[in-house]
């Protein structure tokens, strides 16, 4: 699912001759970030409602970069950098992205794998 996604950006950006929608693929790097340095790796803290100072900072950071990665293809689009059909693309990629996120989350929970 991930590199449909990623399939996905690229087309994006090929299909309409313009690489600025890739600027959005940069933000599937930024993501897992704060899960990997505050979270030891793991997806359960996002759902806890304890935590401490970096927990907190590791949700925000989360939550900033997920909004960040919705906000690149509509600040493009209204400065028509790029087109209509080419946001559209990014949302669906974004969409296939968030599916995959929400699906090792589900598979890190279950002690059965």
């Amino acid at each position: 699912m991930f590199s449909s996604s990623i399939l996905l950006q690229i087309l994006a950006c090929a299909i309409y001759g313009n690489w600025w929608p890739m600027l959005s693929a940069l933000m599937y790097v930024v993501v897992p970030m704060p899960c990997m340095f505050f979270g030891g790796g793991s997806t359960q803290f996002l759902t806890s409602r304890d935590g401490g100072g970096w927990i907190d900072a590791a949700k925000f950071l989360t939550g900033a970069s997920t909004v960040g990665s919705l906000a690149i293809p509509i600040i493009l689009r209204h400065a028509q950098m790029i087109e209509t059909g080419a946001m559209l693309i990014e949302f669906t990629s974004f969409f296939i992205f968030i599916c995959t996120v929400m699906c090792f989350h589900r598979a890190s929970l279950d002690d059965d794998w």
